[in-house]
């Protein structure tokens, strides 16, 4: 019977003793958590596609918090989100801009192939066949990669070369990511017209390479009447800050590169009326 006393007591006592270490560590070892990391990722779309820089929505949550990223650092909950998030943490919300994705290519099926690719069906791995089958150094291989890795169904290859659907995109950057040219960014979703290449050879070479590329012809940049383009590098350049979207650019340019969303469709001629019968020779 004395055995079980002591045995109860010794179990008792160490039982006291960790008790009074894991309380004694638990507030050494605390660590704050912030309330407003819970608010703001219940605003948070949760889509956790990686288009902030962050490995998801928690992470996201947590750099805003922390002041390492902008109240307006989620990509797919835009202007919106951003609002609320501005309201959580107490500052002044910026407005931030909605982004969209656009691939600065239009050659696609326009484009010269050096040879016909038969390898894996994949951007990435046929970027590294020999420079790309294609003559251009920066064309769209048309593969898809991008298309694979949006989440939103925002991005297709069409004619060989992919587009983007800006109304259904979220700058979430995937399909940028995808890209083993570099040729997807994102810019300001108000912006309309864009200079779609990035081949910065010079003219009589891209000629032979692209029946839609830059040849620095420099008219875009005379008739434009708010100085938003320049001539870098034997390339085109738009000034998103500067352009007004009045399209100039685009009825000038003699290759047909510069993309102007908001240009109207050219109308179909009227088809000619169909001449009268002429009347059947009488038998004689």
């Amino acid at each position: 019977m004395t055995n079980v006393i002591y045995a109860v007591a010794v179990l008792g006592i160490l039982g006291a003793v960790f008790g009074a270490l894991l309380a004694f560590a638990s507030k050494i070892f605390y660590v704050e958590h912030d309330e407003r990391i819970d608010q703001i990722l219940g605003v948070l779309p949760g889509a956790n596609c990686g288009g902030c820089g962050f490995a998801g929505c928690a992470n996201c949550a947590e750099a805003i918090v922390e002041g390492k990223a902008k109240v307006s650092a989620c990509p797919v909950g835009g202007p919106a989100v951003a609002s609320q998030v501005a309201k959580i943490m107490g500052v002044e919300d910026a407005g931030s801009e909605r982004m969209v994705a656009h691939v600065y290519c239009c050659g696609g099926d326009r484009a010269v192939k050096k040879f016909e690719y038969d390898g894996l069906k994949t951007c990435a791995a046929a970027n590294k066949v020999a420079g790309t089958h294609m003559a251009c150094p920066s064309a769209c291989l048309g593969f898809g990669s991008c298309v694979a890795a949006c989440k939103y169904d925002a991005i297709h290859v069409e004619n060989g070369v992919a587009k983007v659907d800006m109304d259904k995109c979220v700058a979430c950057g995937a399909c940028a990511a995808a890209c083993p040219k570099g040729l997807i960014e994102m810019v300001p979703a108000k912006q309309k017209v864009f200079i779609s290449c990035r081949n910065t050879e010079k003219g009589v070479v891209v000629r032979n390479k692209c029946q839609v590329g830059c040849i620095a012809c420099t008219l875009c940049a005379k008739k434009c009447p708010s100085e938003a383009i320049t001539i870098e590098n034997n390339l085109a350049k738009i000034d998103y800050t500067k352009c007004t979207n009045c399209g100039t650019c685009a009825t000038v340019c003699p290759r047909k590169l510069i993309v102007d969303l908001a240009a109207k469709p050219a109308e179909a001629a009227p088809a000619a009326p169909a001449a009268p019968a002429a009347p059947a020779a009488s038998a004689q």
